[in-house]
C-alpha cells in the first residue's frame, strides 16, 4: 500500500510485514519500536493538519483582499450585513468566501454545535434561518477542535457522526455541509429541490450492477512460472487479485475473485484442472489484518475447493507446487518471512504436515520431483536445495557446484523426461542435475548473455529457455545443442516465463507485463497476446470518445490497442505521462507530463502536432470544454491553465491561468455549455471559473443550478455520498458519471469499484461493490455508449473492464 496523504495508519500497516528488525535496537521489543513509531506518526500528522488549515486559511484571507480591491472597497469599511460576529471578534457575513470560494448574497446560516473535524466525515444541513444561540467558530476554534478529534482518532479512522440535521426545506438558500479532516466543506443544494430536499431520504441502490467482462495486462514484472495452458485451450495467468482464464482463440476471459490482495504464484495440480494460488498479506478497509493464504480451486466451476490459511503464513505466499507422482495429494509453499519457511500440506484435509526454514535469501522457486514423491527442490539467491520429505521432517541437501562457478541467483528449474533437474542461473548458465542427486551432470556455460528467466521443458523432451538481458527464446535438443533461437522485440521487456502451448504454439510471459504467442516452426516471437492500456489511456481511466482509436481498440475484447502498444511510436514521451484527454471530436488527443509539459497529438497519423509547458509541476488533469472551444490544465503547482482551441484542436492560444487554490488540482468538470468550470484541490476545496477570464466565479446563484456535462468531481453536492463512513479526504480517488446520467462509480484506496445511483446526494448512499484490483483505484470510466466501465489500479499496474448488466 502506498502512503496517503493525510493518513495516520500507513507506517504501522507497513513495518510489522515488511520492516527487517533492527540491531540497533535489540534492547527494546518490537512492541515499543511500533508504539514509539505510531506516537511519532501521530505527531507528525497533527502538525500536517495545523499546516492544511494555516494554509486554508490564508488563502482565504488573500481571495477576500482580491475581492475588495476588484469592488474598489477597503477591508475597514466592508458591511458586514446579517452577518454573525464570531468569539474573535471577526465577521463571517455573506462576503465571507468559505472554502469552497462561493460567495452568498445572503446571511449564511448557523452551524450546529456537535460536528466532528477530525479527519471523519460530517454532515450538516444549513439554512439562512440562524438559531441566536449558535455562533459560527472561529479558525482558533477550528483548528484545536481539529487537533483534539485528530488526536482521539490515534490513527484509525474512527467514525464520530453525529445525529446530521437537514436543510431547512421552506428557506431557498440551503446546503450541505461535509467535513474532511477538519475542513468544511459546504455544497448548495440546487433551487429545484431545495424545497424538499432532505439528508434523511434514503436513496435506492443501483439499477444495474457491473460484471468483470476483461482484465488488462498480466503480472510479469516480479512473479514466476504464473503462465500455463489448461486443456480447455485456456492459458491461467494472473493480475492484481484476479486469475484470469483466458482463451486466446474464441477471445474469451473468465476470472477467478476469490483472492482479496495480490496474487503472487499459481501452479496448475496434475489433474490440469485443480488450480491453486498464493496472496500477500493485506489490509481491510478497517485497517483489520488480511493475513496470505493459499487458495485451491476448480478451473471449470471457478469454484473454491479449499483454503490454507490464515495463520501459517508470513507477509506472503510466494511459491506453491503440487506433488506430481503421488495423484498430487500433496502441496508446498514458501512464505515470505525473513526464514522463507517451506511448508508441506496434505491440501484435500487442509492439514500441514511438515514445515521447516528454507533460506535467509529470497526463494524464487519450489517444486516437487516428478518421479520422487518425497524430493522437493528450492532455489533462489545464492542456494539451491533439494529437500527430503520424511514423515513430519525435512532434511536439506544443498547443490554442489564443485569446479563451476556458484552463481548469485538459481532462478528457475524444470525437470526432462528421465527425471534430471535442469537449473537456470543468473550468469546464463544451463547445469542439469543428476536424478535423484545433487552433482551436476551436465553443463551449457553461457547459454545466455545475462540470466535464465525461464525453462520449459516441451513434450517432445526438447527444452526452451528464455533470457533475461538478451530477450532471446532458445530451443535446445536432448543432447543440449542448440537448435534454434529468436529475439523478443524490446519493446516487450525481457522472458519471464514460458509455456507449451497447442501444436507448435508457445506462449511467452515477459517482464512488461505482456503475453506473447509464437510458433517453434516459423520461429517468430509472435504477436501479443494480452498486454495492458498505453500509459496516457491508463493515466486517464481509458477515458475515449466516440470515434476514437483508443475507443475501438477497448471494444476489441482484450486485443491491444492498434498503433499505442509498441512504446517506440510515440518516442516523443522522454517524460512519464500523467493524464491525457481527447477533443471532442476524436480527432486530437493531449497528454499531460510529470514535467508540465502537455503534447498534442494527431490520433489517426499519430504525429505529434504540438508541445507546450505550463509550470514545473505534473499536469494531473486534461479535458476540453464540451464545444471544445477551450482546454483547461490542471496542475500540480495549484493552479489551472486555460488555452483557446481552434483549428478542430490543433492551434492553441493561451488564455490565462485561473489563481485561488491553496493545494494541487485533482479533478475538473465542465459545464454543458461551456460558460464555467469546477475544480477539485487536494486540501478539498471546490472553486468555480469563467475560462474567458480566468476569474474565480464568487456568485451562488451562478453555479448553484448549473448542470455539468461531466461529473469527475469527488466533491460536491450531486456526489457527496460517495464518501463512506469514516472517510478521510483521499480514500476516494476518482469518480465518474455515467452518460445517460442515472449511475455514479467511484474508485477508493481500497482496491474497489462502487456503483452508485445518480444524483448521490444522500450521506452514505448504498451501492454495489466489487473487487479486482489489489491496491489503490486510480481512475474510472464509462465508455460512450455506457457499456462498460474500466478501472484503473496503482500498484498492480492492472486495467480491468466491467460490463454493465
Amino acid at each position: 500500500m502506498l502512503r496517503r496523504e493525510g493518513s495516520l495508519s500507513w507506517g504501522s500497516l507497513l513495518l510489522p510485514a515488511f520492516a527487517s528488525p533492527d540491531d540497533n535496537l535489540s534492547g527494546l521489543s518490537s512492541m515499543e519500536v511500533d508504539d514509539r513509531i505510531s506516537y511519532l506518526e501521530q505527531r507528525l500528522q497533527l502538525q500536517e493538519d495545523e499546516i492544511q488549515v494555516l494554509k486554508a486559511a490564508l488563502a482565504d484571507v488573500l481571495r477576500r483582499l482580491s475581492t475588495c480591491e476588484e469592488n474598489g472597497l477597503s477591508l475597514s469599511k466592508r458591511r458586514p450585513d446579517k452577518g454573525i460576529q464570531t468569539g474573535e471578534g471577526q465577521w463571517d457575513g455573506p462576503q465571507r468566501s468559505g472554502h469552497n470560494g462561493v460567495h452568498s448574497r445572503r446571511a449564511w446560516g448557523g452551524l450546529t454545535g456537535a460536528e466532528d473535524q477530525g479527519g471523519c466525515l460530517s454532515y450538516s444541513g444549513h439554512s439562512s434561518c440562524p438559531s441566536p444561540e449558535l455562533k459560527r467558530e472561529s479558525f482558533k476554534d477550528q483548528r484545536s477542535r481539529t487537533t483534539s478529534s485528530s488526536s482521539s482518532c490515534s490513527g484509525k479512522h474512527t467514525p464520530c457522526l453525529p445525529p446530521s440535521p437537514s436543510p431547512s426545506p421552506t428557506h431557498p438558500d440551503g446546503y450541505v455541509k461535509m467535513f474532511l479532516r477538519g475542513r468544511p466543506i459546504p455544497m448548495f443544494v440546487p433551487d429545484a429541490v431545495v424545497a424538499t430536499y432532505s439528508l434523511d431520504t434514503k436513496l435506492e441502490l443501483p439499477h444495474k450492477k457491473l460484471k468483470l467482462d476483461w482484465v488488462y495486462g498480466y503480472r510479469g514484472r516480479d512473479c514466476r512460472s504464473n503462465l500455463f495452458l489448461l486443456p480447455t485451450g485456456e492459458i491461467v495467468y494472473f493480475v492484481a487479485a484476479v486469475a484470469v482464464l483466458y482463451n486466446v482463440e474464441e477471445q474469451r476471459q473468465r476470472h477467478y475473485l476469490g483472492h482479496t490482495d495480490d496474487i503472487k504464484c499459481l501452479t496448475v495440480h496434475p489433474d490440469m484442472v485443480t488450480v491453486a494460488t498464493g496472496q500477500v498479506a493485506g489490509t481491510s478497509k478497517d485497517s483489520k489484518a488480511l493475513p496470505p493464504q493459499v487458495r485451491i480451486w476448480d478451473s471449470v466451476s471457478l469454484n473454491t475447493l479449499h483454503i490454507l490459511g490464515p495463520g501459517p503464513f508470513d507477509r506472503a505466499v510466494t511459491c506453491v507446487g503440487f506433488s506430481k507422482s503421488n495423484g498430487g495429494g500433496l502441496l508446498c509453499a514458501v512464505d515470505d518471512s525473513n526464514d522463507h519457511v517451506l511448508s508441506v500440506w496434505d491440501w484435500q484435509k487442509e492439514q500441514k504436515l511438515a514445515d521447516v526454514k528454507c533460506s535467509n535469501e529470497s526463494v524464487l522457486a519450489a517444486t516437487f520431483h516428478p518421479t520422487e514423491p518425497s524430493l522437493l527442490i528450492t532455489c533462489g539467491k545464492s542456494h539451491l536445495h533439494f529437500w527430503t520429505l520424511e514423515g513430519s521432517s525435512l532434511s536439506k541437501r544443498q547443490g554442489i557446484f564443485e569446479k563451476h562457478e556458484k552463481p548469485k541467483y538459481v532462478l528457475c528449474v524444470a525437470f526432462t523426461e528421465n527425471g534430471d533437474t535442469v537449473t537456470g542461473d543468473s550468469g546464463g548458465n544451463l547445469y542439469i542435475w543428476g536424478k535423484g542427486g545433487n552433482r551436476i551432470c551436465h553443463a551449457v556455460p553461457g547459454a545466455h548473455e545475462g540470466g535464465i528467466f525461464g525453462l520449459c521443458v516441451l513434450r517432445n523432451g526438447t527444452i526452451l529457455t528464455g533470457g533475461g538481458r538478451d530477450r532471446r527464446v532458445v530451443l535446445w535438443g536432448r543432447d543440449y545443442q542448440k537448435l534454434q533461437e529468436n529475439e523478443v522485440p524490446e519493446g516487450f521487456g525481457p522472458v519471464r516465463t514460458i509455456a507449451e502451448g497447442k501444436g507448435d504454439s508457445l506462449f511467452v510471459g515477459t517482464t512488461r507485463n505482456s503475453v506473447l504467442q509464437g510458433s517453434l516452426l516459423t520461429g517468430q516471437a509472435g504477436a501479443p497476446v494480452e498486454r495492458g492500456l498505453p500509459p496516457a489511456a491508463v493515466e486517464q481511466g481509458g477515458r475515449s470518445e466516440p470515434g476514437s482509436p483508443a475507443a475501438g481498440g477497448l471494444l476489441g475484447q482484450g486485443r491491444p490497442l492498434p498503433g499505442f502498444e509498441w512504446p517506440e511510436c510515440f518516442p516523443l514521451f522522454q517524460d512519464a505521462t500523467r493524464s491525457a484527454g481527447f477533443h471532442p471530436n476524436g480527432l486530437v488527443l493531449v497528454v499531460g507530463t510529470v514535467t508540465g509539459r502537455w503534447l498534442v497529438l494527431d490520433t489517426e497519423t499519430r504525429d505529434l502536432v504540438a508541445i507546450h509547458t505550463d509550470g514545473g509541476e505534473s499536469i494531473s488533469v486534461v479535458s476540453f470544454s464540451p464545444d471544445g472551444k477551450y482546454l483547461a490544465l490542471g496542475s500540480h503547482d495549484n493552479f489551472i491553465y486555460i488555452y483557446l482551441v481552434s483549428e478542430g484542436g490543433r492551434k492553441y492560444g493561451r488564455v490565462g491561468r485561473c489563481s485561488g487554490h491553496s493545494s494541487f488540482i485533482t479533478h475538473l468538470d465542465w459545464a454543458f455549455d461551456s460558460s464555467c468550470l469546477v475544480t477539485n484541490s487536494g486540501d478539498y476545496e471546490i472553486l468555480y471559473w469563467d475560462p474567458s477570464t480566468c476569474r474565480q466565479i464568487t456568485s451562488v446563484e451562478a453555479v448553484r443550478n448549473q448542470e455539468w456535462a461531466t461529473a469527475t468531481c469527488v466533491l460536491g453536492f450531486g456526489v457527496f455520498g460517495i464518501w463512506p463512513e469514516g472517510a478521510d479526504g483521499t480514500d476516494i480517488n476518482a469518480v465518474c458519471r455515467s452518460h445517460e446520467g442515472k449511475l455514479l462509480a467511484s474508485a477508493d484506496d481500497f482496491g474497489k469499484v462502487h456503483l452508485f445511483s445518480y444524483p448521490c446526494c444522500q450521506p452514505r448512499a448504498p451501492s454495489h461493490t466489487y473487487s479486482g484490483h489489489s491496491s489503490h483505484v486510480t481512475n474510472i470510466a464509462f465508455l460512450h455508449d455506457d457499456s462498460l466501465l474500466l478501472s484503473t489500479g496503482g500498484v498492480d499496474t492492472g486495467v480491468l473492464q466491467w460490463r454493465l448488466v
